[in-house]
């Protein structure tokens, strides 16, 4: 699923699915957490706007077994923010800072 299909959907949405939607986009596998710790982390260098969020594994969504591995691997590193799950606000400035992490 891209960014704007997800974007449609709701106008919140966790850090993983946006991780994933982005991942989709670039045609790049999702499940690397060092990967989404760097992308995670240049949202924050880049103030995007996002709030902690807390994820429970049975509400990863659709590849649910992935996503819960997922979840789970991240929590471990559960003090570092870079590996933090958030809500980010879809909006057009938030695209804009997620796609230029794709480039």
């Amino acid at each position: 699923m891209s960014l704007d299909n997800l974007r449609q959907k709701v106008i919140f949405h966790n850090s993983v699915d946006v991780w994933i939607a982005s991942c989709a986009e670039r045609n790049q596998n999702w499940t690397d957490i060092n990967d989404y710790k760097k992308f995670i982390s240049f949202l924050l260098e880049n103030k995007l706007n996002m709030k902690a969020f807390a994820l429970c594994a049975h509400e990863a969504g659709d590849d649910e077994a992935d996503r819960t591995k997922f979840a789970e691997s991240l929590a471990e590193f559960k003090d570092d923010p870079n590996y933090s799950i958030y809500t980010i606000k879809l909006n057009d400035s938030a695209l804009q800072i997620i796609r230029k992490f794709a480039q």
